[in-house]
């Protein structure tokens, strides 16, 4: 299934949900209203937060708008004009409701592009996403997340597909990180693992000076002055460990961009 026939699908689920809508009597207040059962959407949530603003005359195109507004864009058509990197954007934007909206997204492109006075394009969008929230467990949304079951659900649901049983996994339990200083052991694996996420963005993110990006580079500085002094205690070892691959992507984009401006004054 491609992203626009995915969409496509979230859309008719949406629009289901909205067609189980009921009328019911109100004694107390002596009006009518309506109540619905839904099975994939939180559409009472969407009428309340003003994406559904006209109950009585509800569409499949109203609900095609509506997909597409929860994923970034303006409207359906600004979806079906989309680059395959922006899709692949809205669908993990789908996928990641429960950690960030699409206002917030927004909210935190805007900010990584005014610190480093750079404008993304959409593959650096979609690298950025994958890095900072896909791939990484604990962030939460401020905003409502309106999907009632999970994705790979609605496709099995609809498509009656079938699908392997899949043992469940035993999940050691993570060792707390209580107080700082990190114990010697604990540092070391730390400052490992930052220059091994280092070099992984380098080859992703391909700077244009990589050579002044490395001597700008410093995993003990990181590890001791960045990322330790953020990191709420009582925490995970194994969470705090993910937090360098999440978040260094943003700071080795700050040394490139240092690295830049280095460079035209050495010019």
């Amino acid at each position: 299934m491609n992203t626009i026939d995915f969409f496509k699908l979230q859309a008719k689920n949406l629009f289901r949900d909205f067609k189980t809508q009921t009328t019911q009597f109100d004694a107390e207040s002596g009006n009518d209203f309506y109540e619905y059962t839904p099975k994939y959407f939180d559409v009472l949530g969407l009428i309340l937060d003003d994406y559904i603003t006209d109950e009585d005359n509800f569409t499949l195109m109203n609900a095609q708008h509506l997909i597409a507004r929860l994923v970034g864009f303006y409207k359906w058509t600004d979806m079906v004009k989309a680059s395959d990197a922006e899709l692949k954007l809205a669908k993990l934007l789908f996928d990641n409701l429960h950690k960030i909206s699409a206002e917030e997204w927004t909210w935190y492109v805007r900010g990584v592009e005014e610190d480093n006075k750079l404008i993304l394009d959409a593959d650096f969008k979609l690298e950025i996403f994958v890095q900072v929230f896909a791939n990484v467990d604990g962030h939460k949304s401020d905003f409502m997340d309106y999907r009632l079951i999970a994705t790979k659900e609605q496709e099995i649901d609809i498509e009656v597909a079938d699908v392997e049983a899949v043992k469940p996994v035993k999940k050691k339990r993570d060792v707390q990180i209580k107080t700082l200083p990190l114990s010697d052991k604990d540092r070391k694996k730390f400052i490992k693992t930052a220059n091994e996420v280092f070099e992984t963005v380098m080859w992703r993110m391909e700077p244009d000076h990589p050579e002044l990006t490395r001597k700008l580079w410093d995993a003990e500085f990181y590890i001791d002055k960045v990322l330790l002094p953020e990191l709420n205690l009582p925490i995970g070892r194994e969470y705090a460990l993910s937090l360098i691959d999440a978040f260094l992507f943003h700071y080795v984009l700050e040394l490139a961009v240092k690295a830049d401006e280095t460079a035209e004054t050495l010019n």
